[in-house]
């Protein structure tokens, strides 16, 4: 090998890491040149202490995406590791509290990487869903252990991961990266580390030449948890308390930490040292932001710009994801107009198989079979589970569900599923996964309760902008998938942070205004003992039908998420399927808005927050393949009046409010391992 390939070699093996360094240099100069103009050790121990827990946290998080794998629980893993440490289990003056500490917190998170494990590696399931899940089964544990901020970290332990390992030369947290990083170059040497690399590499060649996948995920995600548990450990020395909710602001961080960092979506390149120094600039531009006298409130803004610019530099390297699809696209379609290549459309998809006519004299028996019958075996279940649950309200709360006042409190209260379930579900059954939901419904809730005034005069106007700005929102996340080539999860968390930003900014932290009566009324009032949403939501649900099963864009959006290449092959426009796929989530989100402001009688921040999950379950439970290119809008359905019955007959029977997303978590989980599509031969 010549000294030039070797320097280019190191240049692509390394230059992402170079890169991120070299913009933490030009970072901190910029802080030192609107400070004091010198860089202490204690300007050393401040910086270091203030990014040492996300970037524990990144580290942890590189090692799952190094396997292909995606980790959303992080978050929800640091807010229990913080309760747990603040409960008061550990001893206040004892010479072992922070051993205890330390023991504690790697537990904590080891287990909760442990349950991860066992789900992906074992049970085979997609991780993005199984992450989801546990986190807000997570969440939903912490709430259980501390259900408001509060406890107290000794002192012990705050003393010192916050002080010096070496008085005036080494503090503790730089010490703690430090030993993080030994421990990975150990393990990168070993053969568990070179199949890390190897099954985020190219999987199906890691099982052929010998490699535990199972195994090497399973250990993977343990220890990332450690790694969370550790991260936990620190914020909770930091903060000298306990918080159930602090983790989840730190989500879009990690990943962007990972991104900016130079470690590859998809897995096969990249590690954690990359990921440490992503971490420290990102926090260093949000210490410049407080510099320059800006608000706290751009910082998720600038997160989630940085996350989509690091990505974007990334697919613009040789070897990158995007050109090698690109490259691949190219060459099939070439192949394809010569006739070398037959596409083989997915058995799935139905869209594109041939059916018979009505002239062969079994037209209805084969439609019927082919067309619904995995639509009915996957959608009966949620259906079945229904009304059990409707029948166990009956016999544990004694509400009398024969009364239709029953039904049309159910059906009003499934009101924001049922819209959300359409625009999701189209981006689901795309293989997609829109996270952005939470903030689009926020941000459109307060503009329109800010524009309407709480006039009616105003629906006018306000009605067509909050659903003009949603379709926008929609077409930014649609354009970032489908043109630019960036991850459904990465485009719609950055834009989720960076919608929460602009939401914070525009309201000032507190929001005002009300809904015009109008609809007001259309989500409580009365018309001959039905609210007027019941009408809305017929149309609605007919609508979805219709559009789903009925119309070219419906066959599209099923054609491409059973296989998108072959889609794109047979003529299908995937570009422009994908973006209004994304398009109408948004705009269902925006509606959704609206129509939360006229039921809670105005906007909040944050009121999107508890629809995430649900949105994403019920299209699960009501049997919708995680993966896309499979599912039924009427099987949604089922799994929205599921999930809703189980919501109100958790609140009537006086739970604590932290086992609706244990519940929820867990209601997701069973139903994706129970209709999981089985493989093929």
């Amino acid at each position: 090998m010549t000294r030039d390939s070797m320097e280019y070699t190191v240049f692509q093996r390394y230059g992402s890491v170079f890169a991120a360094l070299l913009v933490l240099i030009v970072l901190l100069l910029v802080v030192v040149s609107q400070g004091s103009g010198s860089f202490s050790y204690f300007d050393v121990a401040l910086l270091s202490s203030g990014g040492a827990t996300l970037a524990l946290a990144a580290v942890g998080a590189t090692l799952v995406i190094l396997t292909g794998g995606f980790d959303l629980s992080v978050g929800a893993i640091i807010s229990l590791v913080n309760v747990v440490v603040a409960f008061g289990v550990i001893p206040e003056n004892s010479g072992f509290s922070l051993v205890y500490a330390v023991f504690l917190s790697l537990a904590v998170g080891a287990f909760c990487g442990l349950v991860n494990g066992i789900l992906v590696a074992y049970l085979k399931l997609q991780s993005i869903v199984v992450t989801l899940s546990t986190m807000f089964i997570w969440q939903g544990v912490a709430l259980l252990v501390m259900d408001a901020p509060g406890g107290h970290v000794p002192g012990a332990v705050s003393e010192t991961l916050m002080g010096d390992f070496i008085p005036g030369l080494v503090p503790v947290s730089l010490l703690l990266l430090g030993l993080s990083m030994l421990l990975w170059c150990w393990i990168k040497r070993t053969p568990f580390g070179l199949h890390i690399y190897a099954i985020g590499g190219h999987l199906e060649s890691a099982k052929a030449v010998g490699v535990n996948v199972g195994r090497t995920c399973f250990y993977t995600y343990v220890l990332a948890g450690a790694f969370y548990g550790l991260a936990g450990l620190f914020l909770s020395a930091q903060t000298g308390s306990g918080d159930p909710l602090v983790g989840n602001s730190l989500l879009l961080s990690v990943f962007a930490a990972v991104v900016v960092g130079g470690t590859r979506l998809g897995g096969g390149k990249g590690g954690p040292l990359g990921s440490i120094i992503g971490a420290y600039v990102l926090m260093i531009i949000v210490n410049i932001l407080l510099i320059l006298n800006i608000s706290a409130y751009f910082s998720t803004i600038a997160q989630g710009c940085v996350l989509i610019f690091a990505v974007l530099l990334g697919s613009l390297g040789k070897g990158s994801t995007f050109n090698l699809f690109v490259k691949s696209s190219i060459g099939r379609v070439i192949a394809y107009k010569r006739g070398a290549l037959v596409s083989q459309i997915d058995q799935q998809d139905r869209t594109l198989k041939i059916e018979p006519t009505p002239d062969s004299g079994q037209f209805e028996k084969i439609t019927f079979f082919r067309k619904y019958k995995k639509d009915i075996r996957y959608s009966l279940p949620a259906l079945i589970c229904f009304f059990a649950v409707v029948i166990a309200t009956q016999f544990f709360l004694g509400r009398n569900i024969f009364e239709w006042s029953y039904w049309n409190a159910l059906i009003v209260l499934s009101t924001f599923l049922i819209v959300l379930a359409l625009g999701q579900g189209v981006v689901i059954f795309t293989g997609g996964l829109d996270l952005s939901i939470p903030w689009t419904i926020g941000l459109t809730a307060i503009l329109f309760t800010s524009w309407s005034l709480g006039s009616n005069h105003s629906l006018l106007y306000a009605l067509p902008l909050v659903l003009l700005i949603g379709a926008l929102i929609g077409l930014v996340n649609g354009l970032m998938v489908a043109v630019l080539g960036i991850s459904p999860i990465v485009a719609t968390l950055a834009s989720n942070g960076i919608l929460q930003g602009i939401a914070l900014i525009y309201s000032g932290g507190t929001t005002s205004g009300f809904p015009p009566p109008l609809v007001g009324w259309l989500m409580t009032g009365k018309v001959l003992g039905v609210t007027p949403i019941v009408l809305f939501l017929l149309i609605f649900i007919v609508f979805s039908v219709y559009l789903l099963g009925k119309t070219s864009f419906g066959r599209h959006v099923y054609a491409v998420g059973s296989n998108q290449l072959a889609a794109y092959l047979s003529g299908v426009p995937t570009n422009r399927t994908l973006v209004l796929v994304y398009i109408l989530s948004s705009v269902c989100a925006a509606i959704v808005g609206v129509l939360l402001t006229g039921f809670s009688g105005q906007a909040s921040l944050g009121m999107g927050d508890d629809y995430l999950l649900p949105s994403i379950a019920v299209i699960v439970v009501g049997g919708g393949l995680i993966t896309g290119g499979r599912g039924h809008y009427l099987g949604i359905l089922a799994g929205v009046l599921l999930l809703t019955a189980l919501q109100a007959l958790l609140v009537g029977s006086n739970l604590p409010y932290a086992i609706r997303p244990i519940l929820f978590g867990a209601v997701l989980l069973a139903a994706v391992a129970a209709l999981k599509e089985k493989p093929v031969g």
